[in-house]
């Protein structure tokens, strides 16, 4: 496993459409795998493939959660592969969410999203899967989805703070350099 570098805004790879993935193959594995370390390292819940630079719909997340009988301690790691995944229903109503974003960093912003979707996709091993997803699995897949199409969240977003999150980033990664 390794750790890849995460592309952020302005960089045109993150507008690309992502392509399907034919087989979930050890290659397909090891990228997940990949992708689930650099999330981790990151750190954050959810991670695109096209954010390392892969244009394949793939994405990784882990909702993590304390333990109930020892709030303080480390959260269990519970990792979620996501191959092709695609919404095959979504609820009218909707909720509001402040996201934030690997390829965006430092800045987080309130997104309407439906409350609640139904998802197909394959595992890591390549089986079918369907579950619906509410709460903040259904932020975040939702949110990772549109990376797969090229969306990121501050898309969502009027264009003076879309802009200015785009400027933010910008400064922070010339700072970093």
């Amino acid at each position: 496993m390794a750790i890849r570098e995460i592309l952020t805004v302005p960089n045109p790879v993150l507008k690309q459409v992502s392509k399907p993935v034919a087989v979930v193959d050890d290659a397909m594995r090891a990228l997940m795998d990949d992708m689930l370390e650099t999330m981790y390292d990151a750190p954050g819940i959810g991670l695109a493939a096209i954010q390392v630079g892969e244009p394949v719909r793939v994405i990784v997340m882990d909702l993590q959660e304390k333990p109930e009988d020892d709030p303080e301690g480390e959260a269990v790691k519970k990792p979620r592969y996501f191959v092709n995944p695609e919404i095959v229903w979504k609820s009218e109503d909707t909720a509001p969410y402040e996201e934030g974003c690997l390829s965006v960093p430092e800045i987080y912003d309130e997104v309407q999203r439906p409350a609640r979707v139904k998802l197909r996709y394959l595992d890591y091993n390549g089986n079918a899967v369907e579950e619906d997803a509410e709460g903040l699995f259904a932020v975040c897949i939702q949110h990772e989805m549109d990376h797969l199409e090229g969306v990121l969240f501050i898309d969502h977003l009027s264009k003076l703070k879309r802009d200015r999150a785009v400027t933010k980033v910008k400064k922070l990664t010339r700072n970093a350099a």
